[in-house]
C-alpha cells in the first residue's frame, strides 16, 4: 500500500480482523444461504459526494484479505478530489467475500474521507499563509493511526501520536505542579534524567502566564489556549520568534484564517477528527 509503513500495515491487519469479526461473527448468513459458493461478481465504489478520498489502498487490502484471488483496479488514488458520480475503484471477487467486506470497507472509507475532506477545507483557508494546521488526540479510540493518516491526505499535519512522544504541559499539569515555572523545570529535569530530547509545549491562558514562560524558557512551543484574536496577536508579537507559537481552542472553519493572520506558527484543530462528516458513497455490484 502506498506510503504506508510496516507498523501501519500490521496495525491495520489487526484492525480488519476485529472489524470483520464484529460484523460477521458467524459469517454472513444471508450470503451463505442464497449465494453459491463459487459465484463471482464485480462491484464499483461510487462516490455520492464531493471531497477528498481516503481509504482506497485500505479497501484493496481488505478485499485481498477476504479473497486472495480478488482483482482490484484503482480509478483514483488516496488524496484525490472526487465529485458526485466518481468511481474510486472496481473489484472482482468471490461474491460472498465481496459482500462480507462491503460494510467494513464503506464505513472505513466514508469516515476517513470525511476527515480528509474537512482537513482540506481548513488547509484551503490558510494555504497562502506560513502556518501549519495540526490535528489533536481527539480521535476515535484505537483508530487514531487511520484518522491521522486521513488528516495527512487532506493536507494538514499530525501533532503528537500519543502522550509518550511530545511533552505538553497543560493547565492541569500546571495546577498539580504549583505553577507554570515549576512544571517547566520538572519536565526539563525529567528529560535530563531520562536522556530524552523531545519537544515541549506549554499552554498559557493569559499574558501573565506567558511572561512566566518567557522568563524560564526551556520549551519548544507556547500554546495560546482560547485567546481572543487581538490578545493572540499581542502574545505572538511578545514572543517575537523566541519560541514556536500555537493557537488552540475554539478554532473553526470560520475563524481559522483570522487566527492564522496573527502570525502564529501552528493552529491545532480538534474538529478535524472529532467533527468530520462522513462522505457519502456506496458499493454497487455491476
Amino acid at each position: 500500500m502506498d506510503q504506508l509503513d510496516a507498523r501501519f500495515l500490521k496495525k491495520f491487519d489487526e484492525f480488519i480482523d476485529r472489524a470483520l469479526e464484529e460484523d460477521a461473527p458467524q459469517g454472513d448468513i444471508t450470503s451463505l444461504a442464497c449465494i453459491p459458493a463459487d459465484s463471482r461478481s464485480t462491484a464499483c465504489l461510487l462516490v455520492k459526494d464531493a471531497g477528498v478520498i481516503a481509504g482506497i489502498s485500505l479497501a484493496e487490502h481488505i478485499f485481498k484479505k477476504v479473497d486472495p484471488e480478488s482483482r482490484f483496479e484503482k480509478r483514483m488514488n488516496d488524496g484525490d478530489h472526487a465529485s458526485f458520480g466518481s468511481i474510486a475503484f472496481t473489484v472482482e471477487a468471490n461474491t460472498r467475500a465481496l459482500l462480507l467486506a462491503e460494510r467494513v470497507t464503506l464505513n472505513l472509507m466514508q469516515r476517513l474521507s470525511g476527515i480528509a475532506t474537512l482537513a482540506n477545507h481548513f488547509l484551503f483557508e490558510v494555504e497562502d499563509l506560513p502556518v501549519k494546521i495540526l490535528d489533536t488526540r481527539k480521535t476515535t479510540p484505537l483508530l487514531r493511526f487511520l484518522e491521522k493518516w486521513a488528516v495527512r491526505l487532506g493536507g494538514c499535519h499530525n501533532y503528537r501520536d500519543s502522550l509518550s512522544d511530545w511533552f505538553m504541559i497543560k493547565d492541569n499539569h500546571i495546577k498539580a505542579c504549583g505553577g507554570v515555572k515549576a512544571a517547566i523545570e520538572q519536565v526539563a529535569a525529567y528529560q535530563q534524567a531520562k536522556g530524552l530530547n523531545l519537544g515541549v509545549t506549554v499552554e498559557v491562558k493569559n499574558l501573565i502566564e506567558l511572561a512566566d514562560v518567557l522568563e524560564v524558557g526551556k520549551v519548544t512551543r507556547i500554546m495560546f489556549d482560547n485567546f481572543e484574536i487581538p490578545l493572540l496577536a499581542e502574545g505572538v508579537a511578545f514572543v517575537d520568534g523566541r519560541f514556536e507559537t500555537e493557537a488552540s481552542g475554539g478554532i473553526t472553519i470560520h475563524n481559522v484564517r483570522a487566527v492564522a493572520l496573527t502570525g502564529v506558527d501552528y493552529i491545532s484543530v480538534g474538529a478535524v477528527t472529532h467533527s468530520a462528516q462522513s462522505l457519502d458513497m456506496s458499493l454497487k455490484v455491476i
